[in-house]
């Protein structure tokens, strides 16, 4: 299958890209913003003509939540703008649709996971410009995939796992958000998630990550137990440490479709964080 990736260069799409490459089945089409301006509609449909791709897996986004409150039309024209415009090239080439989505599409108020069905109310931009993504494509297109995950971390970018470990390298004692609940998702877990998902027709909207939740207070005390660092963890609440974006106090996805539908279910977070731990202390 010929496959266009965007955004291929970040810390998802480059697993993305080890996985395909390695299962050598795929011709891949990598671009990221020096390559396709996904925002320009007249781009996408020039690339679209050029490389005629059966399937495009969109992991272009502009993910810094804080930054989308005050960088407003940047993040609606990348994070909304952009996934309408593959959609309608998508739809007039007869290609497929895999777009990358996100918890923060929910209002974070639940106390049991999250279902593809249950109502959404985005409290943040940037849940506001993703779930506008979700309608773009669904206005525009009938063959999509839409992957909502949650706390993503990986060895190729940014991440909490890496910000804990740098923070304790000059810190005996560090504060953590104890009152946000989620399931923190190994990208290269969700990466071969999505490599079974386009090898099928099961279209819709998933909830992919990894298995089991907790804090990101729980979260951290696990990266230090893994990386035998004596640090002392100190909870704290969200009012405590406010962000110019407001975050779901509960974003743990259920898996229940996911399951159903067939797919193998994703690791517990814990297994993966101890995978990743050990690439992660191995580089160093």
């Amino acid at each position: 299958m010929k496959i266009l990736i965007t955004g291929y260069k970040g810390m998802l799409g480059l697993d993305l890209v080890d996985i395909l490459e390695n299962e050598n089945q795929h011709e891949l089409v990598l671009t990221d913003i020096g390559e396709l301006d996904i925002t320009n509609l007249e781009e996408v449909k020039k690339m679209f003509n050029q490389e005629k791709p059966e399937l495009i897996i969109n992991v272009a986004a502009y993910t810094d939540v804080d930054g989308c409150e005050t960088n407003r039309e940047l993040a609606y024209s990348v994070n909304s703008i952009g996934p309408k415009n593959l959609a309608i090239a998508s739809n007039e080439n007869g290609a497929k649709l895999l777009h990358i989505s996100t918890d923060y599409v929910f209002p974070g108020n639940n106390t049991k996971p999250y279902t593809e069905d249950d109502k959404t109310d985005p409290q943040s931009y940037y849940g506001l410009t993703k779930l506008e993504a979700e309608k773009f494509i669904k206005e525009n297109m009938k063959n999509y995939f839409i992957v909502r995950t949650a706390w993503l971390y990986g060895i190729n970018g940014k991440n909490f796992v890496k910000t804990m470990l740098n923070l304790a390298k000059n810190n005996s004692e560090i504060t953590v958000v104890n009152d946000q609940r989620g399931s923190p998702t190994f990208t290269v877990d969700l990466a071969h998630a999505i490599c079974e998902l386009i090898k099928t027709d099961k279209y819709g909207v998933y909830h992919v990550t990894n298995s089991d939740e907790c804090t990101w207070y729980d979260f951290a005390k696990n990266i230090f137990e893994l990386a035998n660092m004596d640090v002392t963890v100190k909870p704290v609440n969200t009012e405590e440490y406010p962000t110019p974006a407001k975050r779901p106090k509960y974003s743990v996805l259920s898996h229940k479709k996911w399951n159903s539908s067939g797919f193998k279910p994703l690791r517990t977070y814990k297994n993966a964080l101890n995978d990743y731990m050990e690439l992660e202390l191995g580089d160093e």
